[in-house]
């Protein structure tokens, strides 16, 4: 089979586009993680940085709706699936919620979880508006036209 024929999720180009994003997206999270500090005993960088990751994800879709050229799928690789799967982590949210659940914080840890999930959603929403109300500011490019006839 030609690479050509391929789907696109066995095609190098695509796999590269989102390790690399994937990459970088792990070490700003990692960064993030040992620069936020705890809030006593509940770790506040996983939550910040789910948030954060939730705001550029919705920017990202709205930004990209609607386009099929191929540098807008490169940047939903890029930035979508590989900075942000990279950069954001449930997983994390998850242990951290039952570290908290084990050492007694039952209340806390309700919150943290309910709460990091409701003010990702939100942040996501955020994300889509501002993401929206750039693109309505900003001048429309002139469409293409054929070929003078």
């Amino acid at each position: 089979m030609k690479a050509s024929e391929r789907p696109p999720h066995l095609r190098w180009r695509p796999i590269a586009l989102v390790a690399a994003g994937g990459t970088a997206g792990a070490a700003c999270r990692e960064a993030l993680s040992l620069l936020i500090p705890h809030l006593g005993s509940v770790p506040l960088a996983i939550p910040a940085i789910n948030v954060m990751g939730a705001f550029l994800l919705g920017c990202l879709y709205e930004a990209l709706l609607g386009s099929e050229r191929s540098i807008s799928r490169n940047l939903r690789l890029l930035l979508g699936t590989g900075f942000c799967g990279g950069f954001t982590t449930y997983s994390a949210l998850a242990r951290d919620t039952a570290v908290l659940l084990r050492d007694g914080l039952a209340p806390e840890a309700v919150l943290y979880a309910l709460g990091t999930v409701a003010i990702g959603a939100c942040a996501t929403w955020a994300g889509i508006a501002a993401s929206s109300a750039v693109r309505r500011r900003s001048p429309q490019r002139p469409r293409e036209r054929g070929p003078l006839r």
